[in-house]
């Protein structure tokens, strides 16, 4: 089943949610994926991304903050809580779905951290993961930049 743009994003907002959650409580995420599943409308929402986002990536959390501590200027444990959560789902998607534009990953975190983060939040977003970018999707980047050149 092909999910739209809209519910994959829809899946996003909910995994963040759930990821900061899980992040500032140290509640169990089985429990809170429970939570969300019966608490959140998923009929327009990509439920299977949902579930994958937060059963894959808090095993790679080690890794995901490795790659992450190289593009920004503190320790990841002083990012704001809501930007360490688009981050790490963003760093997630760079990593593991090249299937996902790096632009898609990048536009979709900046508008996360504009719904949830702080008020300038969504430039530093921009800045990291756009540093990320273009060493994680190096090939990428260079392609989609020769396409955009001609602007």
């Amino acid at each position: 089943m092909n999910f739209s743009a809209h519910e994959r994003a829809r899946a996003r907002r909910f995994a963040m949610q759930a990821l900061y959650q899980w992040d500032l409580s140290g509640t169990d995420l089985p429990l809170i994926r429970r939570q969300f599943l019966e608490a959140e409308d998923f009929s327009r929402a990509d439920q299977k991304y949902f579930i994958e986002l937060l059963s894959e990536l808090p095993k790679k959390v080690d890794v995901i903050d490795d790659t992450l501590s190289v593009y920004i200027d503190r320790p990841v444990v002083q990012l704001d809580p809501v930007e360490r959560a688009v981050l790490r789902l963003a760093v997630y998607e760079l990593l593991y779905r090249p299937d996902i534009p790096y632009r898609v990953t990048i536009n979709e975190a900046v508008q996360l951290t504009k719904k949830f983060g702080a008020v300038q939040g969504h430039a530093y977003v921009n800045g990291v993961l756009d540093k990320a970018a273009h060493k994680l999707r190096a090939a990428e980047c260079l392609k989609t930049g020769k396409q955009s050149a001609g602007r």
